[in-house]
């Protein structure tokens, strides 16, 4: 990678490491909010799936902010805003940590549409650049719930909930002195990619992606990816680019990651207090301090996903990602299935399926990126990732609230057998998708 690709890869692992730190510390407060506001899981696990909601339902706007004014600017508006709404996440009761909450959705929802817009439109290796920045997420993803873990050992959740501000604010004072060509992968291209026509690497039969049918001008115009270049588009311009994206494979693309959003959400949200109430992960005292192995579990299966990213972007570069992406869904409704019976058998056991969840789990993220790139055009490019993320934190953060209901009115094995009827039902689309697409 030359000069460009590494400074738009430290801008996109920046705003992605520090985007899913925070996410994933609210996991770890959620314990500490329903004791402060002696609220049970049905009710916080809805209190957390508004501030999720927004975190994807905003990606949609996002993605056509990204695609007029540059993915930059709103990489910066989010790490700022981030930082905004966990300053104020200790004020008021529990309406002011709701509104709090809404207000880390609306600007952490800005990242994932400007990012991998960023990504596809700048850097030409995009698969191993997808994977990277997935390993920067998944860094985030360990290092934020682990930061909050260690420090709720001596400050009180309010001050945490503050401290995590911090970074976030000098992070968008960095990003505002790196310069950067947001286009220079798609800038010269000829009109195959930048169409979104036949998916890389597949033979001039695929049929599937919207993109190749355009009579939008813009989407086959390098320039069209360029920021600021025009004004922002009317209701009726987006109305025309949303039909016409659906149009082809991408509504098959769009409900699987409505899919893989809500598995995602059903399954992390809940499961600190999961593991902490298996009987084979019962608190210890070490210095004269009570140390619950559950939450260290939690973060070293965050810490895994590193390598499931890595290994999800690398795989992405070599084969069709929808067809590996089969493999990946159906291996989590084993391992959902498998859950509740390793807890039974011991240690080793439930730490072992809760690896390998993390391992999977964030290893078909990449995947996921990969198919959005292939079957849209450059153009339209921050729409098309902005429905990807409204699919998997806006619809798909109904899995939280889900997974609270199921837990507080049935059992973890009920829990389990729902959330495993999830990813098979997106293995089945990958595959129709795989199909439709490559065959």
């Amino acid at each position: 990678m030359h000069g460009n690709d590494r400074s738009i890869l430290a801008i996109a692992m920046t705003g992605h490491g520090m985007v899913h730190a925070f996410e994933m510390s609210i996991p770890v407060f959620l314990t500490y909010w329903m004791a402060a506001f002696e609220v049970g899981t049905g009710t916080m696990g809805t209190v957390v799936a508004v501030g999720y909601a927004l975190f994807g339902i905003g990606a949609l706007p996002g993605g056509i902010a990204a695609d007029v004014y540059g993915s930059k600017r709103l990489v910066m508006a989010c790490l700022l805003g981030m930082g905004l709404a966990f300053l104020l996440l200790g004020f008021g009761g529990i309406v002011g940590l709701t509104a709090a909450l809404l207000l880390w959705g609306a600007a952490a929802s800005l990242y994932h549409p400007s990012g991998l817009r960023l990504i596809s439109t700048g850097i030409e290796e995009r698969g191993s650049a997808f994977a990277v920045h997935g390993m920067a997420g998944n860094l985030g993803i360990t290092l934020g719930p682990l930061v909050a873990v260690l420090l709720l050992l001596v400050l009180p959740w309010r001050a945490v909930a503050a401290a995590f501000a911090i970074p976030a604010i000098l992070a968008a004072i960095a990003v505002a002195f790196v310069d950067v060509d947001e286009t220079a992968a798609v800038a010269g291209t000829d009109g195959a990619e930048a169409d979104g026509g036949e998916p890389a690497g597949s033979d001039s039969s695929a049929p599937g992606s919207a993109g190749s049918e355009s009579e939008d001008p813009g989407s086959g115009d390098p320039e069209s990816a360029a920021p600021g270049t025009g004004d922002p588009p009317s209701i009726r311009e987006i109305i025309a680019d949303t039909r016409l994206l659906f149009a082809g494979a991408f509504v098959l693309v769009f409900a699987i990651v409505i899919l893989q959003g809500f598995f995602y959400r059903g399954i992390l949200t809940f499961l600190p207090e999961v593991l902490s109430d298996s009987p084979v992960l019962e608190p210890v005292v070490l210095l004269d301090r009570e140390v619950a192995p559950a939450r260290y579990v939690y973060v070293a299966l965050l810490c895994v996903g590193m390598g499931g990213q890595y290994l999800g972007g690398t795989l992405s570069d070599r084969y069709p990602p929808e067809r590996v992406a089969i493999g990946a869904f159906l291996l989590l409704a084993v391992l959902s299935l498998a859950f509740v019976p390793a807890a039974t058998v011991g240690v080793a056991a439930l730490v072992g399926v809760s690896l390998l969840i993390g391992f999977v789990l964030f290893g078909e993220q990449p995947l996921m990126q990969a198919v959005v790139a292939e079957y849209t055009g450059s153009g339209d490019r921050g729409l098309a990732y902005g429905y990807m993320y409204l699919g998997t934190f806006g619809v798909g953060s109904i899995g939280a609230a889900v997974s609270g209901a199921v837990l507080a009115y049935t059992t973890q094995q009920a829990l389990f057998v729902v959330l495993a009827l999830v990813p098979t039902a997106a293995a089945i689309a990958s595959a129709v998708l795989y199909r439709r697409g490559r065959g």
